[in-house]
């Protein structure tokens, strides 16, 4: 896989991996139309200059949002995205979907829950006798159904809210994830080839998703921008907790005035006196005339 580029050689990088080749012409959406530099041979050829600003939107956006303390997901079901996903986001300690996208994840995140729950229970049996200790049918039903946790949810098991952004590979291929992120309001990050809906994306990156080149170059700076909110984030958490940032830490302030017992600050009348106390000092002491 490439390594991170500099701004100077990001566009001979995406070039180079043929992210401006679309689809063939016959097969294109129209609403990508203002993301279409033009056709050769019958292929649509994606305008690099509009795949360069949706590519600096997401990585400024997934920065911030990093940052503030949310996390990204990352989905890509499609063979070429596997690969690319797994390491890269495994790399930046994020999540990622790979295999397949369970209906529900994000409306119905807390049945997903339960779900991890009984992978981590399946895991610890498994570490403690590998299953020795049940019957050679319960022990292969449990096999199977720990590895059909581990295929689906592998990827999402450190997720234990929802995020704050979900960037897909091809919006035709990872609908049902989009849809979910529109309903509660995620934002969304597609790569999106010349038969792609833009609708479905909030900050679109028009490019060639079928190329594993391409989306390993688009994967790879979008986990940098995660690198680089991760900073921002450490970096405000030592300035919160640096001496001197707080009230009181050393600096100088102004010393607290006490309250006279019995009298209002601004007025000084005696209202939230004791009653008795006050009925006491006004008797006469003894031995005084009147």
């Amino acid at each position: 896989m490439s390594t991170p580029a500099t701004s100077n050689s990001l566009v001979q990088d995406l070039i180079e991996a043929g992210i401006h080749f679309g689809q063939r012409s016959a097969a294109w959406n129209p609403k990508m139309q203002p993301y279409i530099y033009g056709k050769r041979n019958g292929t649509h050829i994606i305008d690099i200059k509009e795949t360069i600003k949706g590519l600096l939107l997401a990585k400024k956006f997934i920065a911030k949002t990093v940052a503030e303390g949310r996390d990204v997901v990352f989905v890509g079901t499609k063979r070429q995205a596997r690969a690319v996903l797994e390491q890269r986001v495994g790399d930046v300690k994020m999540h990622w979907v790979t295999d397949r996208w369970l209906g529900g994840t994000f409306t119905n995140f807390r049945t997903i829950r339960q779900r991890l729950r009984r992978l981590e229970e399946l895991e610890t049996i498994q570490q403690k006798d590998n299953f020795a200790s049940y019957s050679k049918k319960m022990e292969s039903q449990l096999k199977r159904e720990l590895a059909k946790i581990q295929r689906n949810l592998s990827g999402i098991r450190a997720m234990d809210k929802l995020p704050g952004c979900l960037v897909a590979i091809d919006t035709a291929r990872e609908i049902n994830a989009l849809r979910e992120a529109r309903k509660l309001g995620i934002p969304t990050i597609c790569l999106i080839d010349t038969d792609g809906d833009p609708d479905l994306a909030d900050i679109p990156i028009p490019g060639n998703d079928d190329s594993m080149r391409s989306i390993d170059v688009v994967i790879r700076e979008l986990c940098v921008a995660v690198n680089d909110g991760k900073q921002l984030r450490q970096s405000a958490r030592d300035e919160a907790g640096a001496p001197g940032s707080a009230a009181g830490s050393g600096g100088s302030s102004q010393p607290t005035r006490r309250r006279r017992p019995g009298l209002d600050d601004r007025s000084g009348r005696a209202d939230d006196a004791d009653p008795a106390r006050l009925a006491t000092d006004a008797a006469p002491a003894p031995g005084a005339t009147a």
